[in-house]
């Protein structure tokens, strides 16, 4: 079986965010992710995963106004000063944090013809971030985001990872894969986790189509979990879903 992490920006969101840590671990969770902590200081977060017991595996970078509907930050040209310093309040908190993983999100651009320079920026802000992780030992990753619900986000399936991922030839970088989304935009979920594993850093995962734990859609996860057991992925699996009642009592997926 594989080692689940909970996403603690998605779950338990019953709690006030520092309380989170110790609901993930009385779950049966070792270890949690934040999409991003900067609410709370790195410290406060740091001492309550320590008194929960649980590691933080990984954070995301800041991405401004991406998830209000905006561009966001590390794929579009003229905001390269504005992700310098995002990247920046990243790096403090992973010092104090130390994850295993930094996640950086493309940004969106619904104009074709800007395409070209907003793939340039962010392989240039990508390796860049690499650099400056790799001499932490922390591995950088970046996700494919479905276009359902993220219209014109930069990189939206495994393919175009890929090639983003040859073209920035750097040996800290590795996919982040979200079966969720995935499997939104038509994926063979199954098959490219066996397949890629190795160039996987990091697995996320929600039902389809409803974005909820697993049970309450299309996905069958017994298939999903024993491909990744099968497969040469040895990371974490981030349980990134929007709970459909208390976060406790959609959590027999665990005993899967």
């Amino acid at each position: 079986m594989p080692r689940f992490s909970a996403n603690v920006s998605m779950l338990f969101t019953e709690l006030p965010l520092l309380e989170r840590f110790q609901a993930a671990a009385e779950a049966g969770f070792s270890a949690v992710e934040i999409q991003f902590p900067y609410e709370e200081k790195a410290h406060d977060l740091k001492e309550a995963a320590d008194q929960a017991g649980v590691e933080t595996v990984l954070i995301n970078v800041p991405a401004d106004d991406l998830l209000e509907g905006g561009k966001g930050l590390a794929g579009i040209p003229g905001r390269e000063t504005a992700y310098q310093e995002a990247l920046e309040l990243c790096v403090s908190y992973a010092e104090v944090l130390r994850p295993h993983c930094i996640n950086v999100l493309a940004g969106r651009e619904e104009n074709p013809d800007r395409y070209r320079d907003c793939h340039r920026t962010f392989v240039t802000n990508l390796r860049h971030t690499a650099e400056t992780f790799d001499r932490m030992g922390v591995t950088t990753v970046f996700e494919a985001v479905n276009t359902y619900d993220m219209p014109g986000f930069l990189v939206h399936n495994l393919r175009e990872q890929i090639e983003i991922l040859e073209e920035v030839q750097h040996p800290h970088v590795m996919l982040q894969y979200d079966i969720y989304h995935m499997t939104r935009m038509g994926e063979h979920v199954c098959e490219n986790i066996f397949k890629y594993g190795h160039i996987i850093g990091h697995i996320q995962f929600a039902d389809v189509p409803g974005r909820g734990e697993p049970g309450t859609g299309e996905i069958d996860f017994d298939a999903v979990f024993k491909a990744i057991d099968d497969s040469s992925y040895n990371g974490w699996i981030g349980a990134e879903y929007q709970p459909t009642n208390t976060t406790a009592s959609t959590l027999g997926w665990l005993n899967i």
